[in-house]
């Protein structure tokens, strides 16, 4: 098997598709190695979780100061851990067009709704209230575009009656679980 890549992810919260990614890692026949754990939230749940698995994590807050100046100390932290994909999952930053445009083709993103349909925020409240049948994930290469680069891989989830925006996101976000790791691994078997 071919030597495993080295993925950074950048996260804002709780982690658990980060968690998804670093358990995937862990197999035998994993693709990759997750070697940092970078945030914009010092104080995000899913550095503590990286921590206690013995992963190196990164944490700098953009607040008061330029976005290239916050970018280029994260970027720092990723290329110093030689970093050859990133993978966001969770992170609620816009990244710069500079910064995406040193990694292009080597960002990938999860979303929660099957793409291009439901860019952007509150994707379960308006797949439901559009009347779907279904609902889901995507997994995407990042570009300038909102949620709007090429899609890698794509999890349906069934909407079913009576479904609230809450209950369909967890669904969803198990769905995520399974669908970031294995699209990640297709990704890099390229």
């Amino acid at each position: 098997m071919a030597e495993r890549r080295r993925v950074g992810i950048l996260l804002s919260g709780r982690g658990s598709n980060m968690q998804a990614l670093v358990a995937a890692s862990r197999l035998p026949d994993a693709r990759y190695d997750v070697v940092i754990v970078a945030s914009d939230k010092p104080e995000a749940p899913g550095l503590a979780w990286a921590e206690g698995e013995g992963i190196v994590t990164y944490a700098t807050s953009p607040k008061g100061r330029p976005k290239a100046d916050y970018e280029a100390e994260i970027e720092r932290a990723l290329r110093g851990m030689r970093v050859e994909v990133i993978a966001l999952a969770g992170y609620m930053r816009l990244l710069s067009p500079a910064f995406v445009e040193r990694w292009r083709g080597r960002i990938l993103n999860i979303h929660p709704s099957l793409l291009p349909k439901y860019k952007g925020l509150d994707t379960h409240a308006r797949a439901i209230a559009a009347g779907d049948s279904v609902a889901g994930a995507s997994v995407h290469l990042v570009t300038e575009e909102l949620d709007g680069g090429p899609v890698i891989g794509q999890a349906q989830v069934d909407i079913l009656p009576g479904d609230t925006p809450d209950t369909l996101a967890a669904r969803v976000l198990d769905a995520e679980h399974a669908l970031y790791p294995a699209a990640l691994d297709r990704f890099l078997s390229r």
